[in-house]
């Protein structure tokens, strides 16, 4: 590795050091401008992913933009159980069906229209035409509007905490899970942490 430094160094020596330094100077400036665009863009995909929390107040409102609702469910629970007296901190893993269901609006249009014909010779005819048309109504910049969004149901619930090896605190979580979710008590198990 010396020798590698030494023969550098004596090229740079011999060579037209101006020449070389600025060139050295503009490739380290580029690198400096790439990393500061690269970043620029990973903190932007990053926060189209992040919860964003704002106090108002004394209450904690949860802003959310793409955000998976389990990850917001469990974080939610962590922060209300672990103000439980006796519990510590919480750790809480929740367990979905499916994924949130959203219900589009649509445009429907509905045609009746009744033809009675009688031909030369005394015959009636009459003919039925219905026709039906769904369209999906967009807003304003191309995206669906939407209905209402069906939630998922929660199959399942772990709560580790601190304080749970004592009984009636893990009762307490339990119950808690219980009611919060309004799930029965099989799909809920409350441990102690180490």
């Amino acid at each position: 590795m010396g020798k590698l430094v030494d023969k550098t160094k004596k090229y740079l020596e011999t060579e037209n050091n101006k020449k070389i330094m600025n060139n050295l100077f503009i490739i380290l400036a580029l690198g400096i401008i790439l990393l500061i665009i690269a970043n620029i863009f990973i903190e932007d995909r990053n926060n189209d992913i992040k919860t964003d929390f704002e106090v108002n107040g004394n209450r904690d409102v949860l802003e959310t933009t793409e955000v998976d609702y389990g990850m917001l469910l469990e974080k939610k629970l962590e922060d209300i159980l672990s103000q439980l007296k006796g519990v510590g901190k919480v750790r809480v893993m929740i367990t979905l069906e499916d994924t949130i269901e959203k219900v589009p609006a649509f445009n429907t249009t509905k045609n009746n229209e009744i033809t009675n014909e009688t031909d030369a010779h005394g015959g009636t005819r009459e003919i039925v035409r219905d026709d039906m048309t769904i369209q999906v109504v967009t807003g304003n910049e191309g995206g669906l509007v939407v209905l209402k969004e069906i939630k998922p149901t929660v199959k399942g619930v772990i709560v580790i905490a601190q304080g749970a090896e004592d009984l009636e605190i893990k009762e307490m979580l339990y119950e808690a899970v219980k009611t919060v979710l309004g799930i029965p008590g099989n799909k809920v198990e409350v441990y102690s942490s180490k």
